[in-house]
Formats: structure tokens, sequence, C-alpha cells
């Protein structure tokens, strides 16, 4: 996994990066407590919502019931690292210039400000744990965080199978690691994980605050891998799962070319080949179900602590998740399998930005995560950030059937391609021009594509005139934040053939040596291909295939040890 090396990239740059020289404030008088939740990579599979009949979620449908649930809410990018980022900074990818994973915050946006920085500076404490940005934590935008965050590791400790994979055999380079599932034979305390994040948010909450506080609570699951305790297995038999009901076998005959590229990917093939669909089904909703027991812990301890009449309860999901929907296993989409996610937004009486509080009830709107940040500092009576590009969700918490011109964007990580959601109506729109248009009334799955059917044309351009015209470019990440492959020292007899399998994309070779050295790419036979060198002190990139082995020799020939590619692009660093 990248967090790791991300980690030390954004530990090593300081807690310079995103400070602001300002006097600290005072909160305005009543000012409420921020409850702010996190579930990573929930689609709708939630009782509320209705994804999958299956779906056991007693304390996310608790919640909603006291709540203004918007059941027409959209991440604004379909993948963490661009997600995370829009929400707690207030800025679009289109205008950011972030849109992928493998993008960094702080190279890309080095002196924005974060959500939690800011109402510190107005007078809020701000604490957090888990997961809440991609793989990192920015210190110096917390007072306290869980773990450490001096460490820059979001993560307590996790239980994890000794020997993996457990039930997903690889498939090959390409695969993500994590993509795997199965019980555990332990405790919620045992696993540790979001148990040790909750528990350190329960701990938060049943404190009195000399300050109005920011808690965000940040839960993995679910999140790959679906490694969960037994006794949520246990509550979806596997003789009984059911398959995701927006799946359709030629869902992708009516899509564009660029849609179809979208569509089908290596991971689902993969997981029907292997006879794992059920499996995977039934990981994810044991993964749901564990998530859902950690909110309820949260909650608990928000409703028998102090804070309860007084805190602004806000639970969102990053992005969506497809389970085979459109022949797609993972996210990185367009469609509302991966768009659409839970927002729940409770807000108590007598809070500065609304007095009367949120009455409970669904709106169907078209809305962003964008929003949350102007949202929250309404809601706190606090100034707004001049920056933020989302609009205040303040006028449907106090009426879900407001007037409302907006529609959310959700912006993919090819610049000039994304998602618009209406309230009725979606638009997916790629950057060569190809589109689909998808009436969601009739058509809650987007099993039939209206973009080339001349009776919607004028719909078609509706929907365009909505989208966003201008698009910053996506900065490239510095090749010393990406992650660096494992270097064997190897003689020529003991370096492997290549097993190439998936698409090139480039390789950065450091060579720390004081004298050159020689690339070699190894065939399928396990015979060394020239492919140029590196100087010493130099660095020369290639393009390179998961799976593909590259050897190191020296300026005479022998061999010094090699690197085997993985999945993303990376560094190869020949040590002195």
């Amino acid at each position: 996994m990248m967090k790791r090396s991300i980690g030390i990239f954004v530990a090593a740059l300081g807690f310079a990066v995103g400070t602001v020289a300002a006097e600290e404030a005072k909160a305005p008088a009543g000012s409420p407590n921020v409850l702010f939740i996190s579930v990573d990579d929930l689609n709708d599979w939630i009782g509320v919502l209705g994804g999958h009949p299956q779906a056991r979620t007693p304390n996310l449908d608790r919640l909603a019931a006291k709540s203004v649930l918007f059941s027409n809410a959209h991440c604004v990018a379909p993948a963490c690292n661009p997600s995370r980022t829009a929400i707690m900074t207030g800025l679009s990818p289109h205008k950011s210039g972030l849109y992928a994973n493998g993008q960094q915050m702080r190279e890309v946006l080095p002196d924005a400000e974060l959500l939690p920085k800011y109402l510190m500076r107005h007078g809020y404490w701000a604490a957090g744990s888990g997961k809440l940005l991609h793989y990192f934590i920015d210190a110096a935008s917390w007072d306290e965080y869980f773990p450490a965050k001096e460490g820059e590791d979001p993560f307590p400790r996790t239980l994890y199978p000794e020997k993996r994979p457990v039930s997903l055999p690889v498939g090959g380079p390409w695969q993500y690691v994590e993509t795997d599932w199965g019980p555990l034979d332990a405790s919620d305390e045992e696993y540790g994980g979001d148990w040790l994040v909750t528990k350190y948010i329960g701990e938060q909450l049943g404190k009195k605050h000399e300050q109005p506080f920011f808690l965000a609570c940040g839960i993995y699951r679910p999140h790959e891998p679906w490694f969960v305790p037994q006794k949520y297995f246990d509550l979806f038999p596997l003789e009984d799962i059911q398959l995701p009901p927006g799946y359709k076998e030629d869902d992708l005959d009516d899509l564009p070319p660029a849609g179809k590229k979208r569509g089908p990917n290596r991971y689902f093939a993969h997981i029907l080949k292997q006879g794992q669909w059920k499996q995977g089904v039934q990981g994810y909703l044991a993964s749901i179900a564990f998530a859902d027991a950690m909110l309820g812990r949260t909650l608990d301890a928000l409703e028998n602590g102090p804070n309860k009449d007084n805190t602004v309860v806000i639970l969102w999901s990053d992005h969506g998740w497809h389970l085979g929907e459109k022949q797609h296993w993972q996210k990185y989409t367009a469609w509302r399998a991966c768009t659409r996610v839970p927002l729940m937004v409770k807000v108590p009486e007598k809070t500065p930005g609304m007095p009367e509080g949120t009455k409970p009830g669904v709106c169907a709107k078209p809305v962003s995560l964008l929003s949350l940040f102007p949202t929250i500092t309404d809601l706190c009576g606090l100034p707004r950030k001049a920056d933020n590009h989302g609009v205040s969700l303040l006028p449907l918490l106090r009426d879900p059937a407001a007037d409302w011109d907006h529609v959310a964007v959700t912006f993919l990580d090819e610049v000039g391609s994304y998602g618009l959601s209406g309230e009725r109506w979606r638009l997916a729109h790629y950057a060569n021009g190809d589109e689909e248009l998808y009436d969601i009334e009739s058509d809650p799955y987007e099993w039939t594509n209206l973009a080339d059917d001349p009776k919607y044309s004028g719909k078609l351009a509706e929907m365009r005139a909505l989208a966003p015209k201008d698009f910053v470019p996506k900065k490239a990440p510095s090749v010393g934040s990406l992650l660096a492959l494992d270097w064997h020292p190897a003689a020529a007899a003991e370096v492997p053939a290549s097993k190439p399998d998936g698409n090139p994309f480039k390789v950065y070779f450091i060579n720390e040596r004081e004298d050159p050295v020689k690339l070699f790419l190894m065939d399928g036979d396990g015979n060394p291909e020239p492919r140029g060198g590196v100087k010493a002190g130099g660095q020369e990139s290639q393009m390179a295939r998961p799976g593909e082995v590259w050897m190191v020799a020296d300026e005479a020939g022998r061999a010094l040890g090699y690197f085997t590619v993985g999945d993303r692009t990376s560094r190869a660093v020949v040590p002195e």
C-alpha cells in the first residue's frame, strides 16, 4: 500500500505547510460541536437508501431517522484522495488540479487550509482519528489525533490474517493486494482498527470540553480488504447472498467507446473466473455491518455523554463502489453506483446558523460533498472561507423541498471527464466527447443510455449547459513521492523472467551509485534486453508494465540486482 511512502513524504514536509499566521479567535457564543463521521468506500447499500435488500445497517438507519437524509448526494470524485481533499479544503478538483489518488495533496495545494485548521483559527478544538485524508494526517491541521499525529499514519493496529490471500488468488501484478475477504476468529476489540478509532472518539464525546470541538471519526471499513470478525459474516449466509440488483449482463451494449473502456475491468472478470462473486458481496455486506456497529458505538457515546444536545452530526462516504454493475469492480467511474453516497446531517436546536435545528426528513435535491465545508461554517456562525467552491446546504436543511438550482458534479481522473447529477437526470461526459444520458426516475440503475436518442437531444443540451467549462491541468506527483519498488540484490543467474500483464506506465530509475549503471528488461524467457542506462547520481524514466523485471548491471555488464514492476507509476532506486 502507498500509505507508508505518503506518510514519510508528508512528515518530511514538516509542520510548515498549511499554517496561517493569524491570532487565534474565540468561537462565537453558543457555537455547536461538530461530529464529522466518514465511512470509507460505502455506496448506497444501507437500509434507508435501499441499495441492496440484504444490507444490515440499523445504526445508519437510526441516525438517518433523526437527520435530514440526502438521498441524491454525490461524491466530488470517485477516488479517495481527490474526494477527501475536496471535502477537507472546500476546493473543487477542476479548480485545484487534484484529480487522482496518485497525486500528493501538499504538492498540489501546499498552502490550502483544511477544515479542522480553519475551525481551530476560529476558536474550535479539532481532533480526529482514523482515515480522513488519503493515508496521511496533515499534523499541523489538528490539535490532537489518534494515532499520534506526528507519525502521519492514521491507522491504529488492525488484525489481518497471517497468510494472504485468503479468498481471492492474485490474478496478476495488476491486482491491488488488498482485494481479498474473509471472516476472522476475533472479537471487535481484538480486531482493533475501527474499534480503536471509535474508542478514542467515544472517549472524547464522553468529556466536557473548554472549547467547542470539531471531532472527526474516520471509519475505514468497508474499504478493502474485507476482513472483519466472524459474527458479521454470519449475518449473511453464503447460500442466501443476493447479487447486486443493479447488475445487468448486457448493460454495456449501448455505451459509447469511452464508457465501455471505463466499464469492464480485470477485477470483475477475475472474481467471476474464481467463482468468488457471491463471496465478495458477502464480504462487502459483512464489512458494512461491521462499520455500522462501529457507528453505533459512536452514536451511543454521544447520546450518553454531556454533548448530545449541542453537537451537529454529519455522516458521509467519500464515494461508492461497484460490485459487478457495468461489469466493473472497484470505483473510478462516473456512474451512479460509484457517485451516489450516504449523507446525513443532524442539527440541534439553538445552533447559531440554524436556531430551529433540523427536522427529520429526506431531501431528493442533487447535492455534492463539496458543500460540507461551507455548511459547517454557516452552522457554526463563522465567516465563510473565501475560496470555498461549494454551496451551503442550509436552505435544504431548513426545507428539503426548497428551490435548488444546483447540480452535483463528480470529476474523474481524466481531466474533462465527469458525471453530472440533477434531480432526475444524469449525464456522464468523457474528455473525448462521448456521453451518456440517464433518466433516474425510470432507470435508477442506468441501464438505458438515452444520449443518442433524438427525442432527448434537448435534455442532453440542457445538462451540458450545467457542466463546468474550464478545467485546470492535473499536476504530476514528484518522483520522490512515488511508491518505491523493492530492490533485490542478485547475480544474473538469479534474476527472474518478466511476466508482464497490464498497461504501461512510467518507472523512474534513480542511480545512487558513484558509477553509471546499465538497465536490462528481462524477456519472457529470462534473457536480458538492453534498455540504456543511468549515469552516476542520475535519473531516467522507462515505460514499463506490471510484472516486468528490470535488471541493473554495472558498466562491465555484471548484474547488481533487479526490480519487479508493480501496478502503478513508481521509482526504482539503485542503492549505493
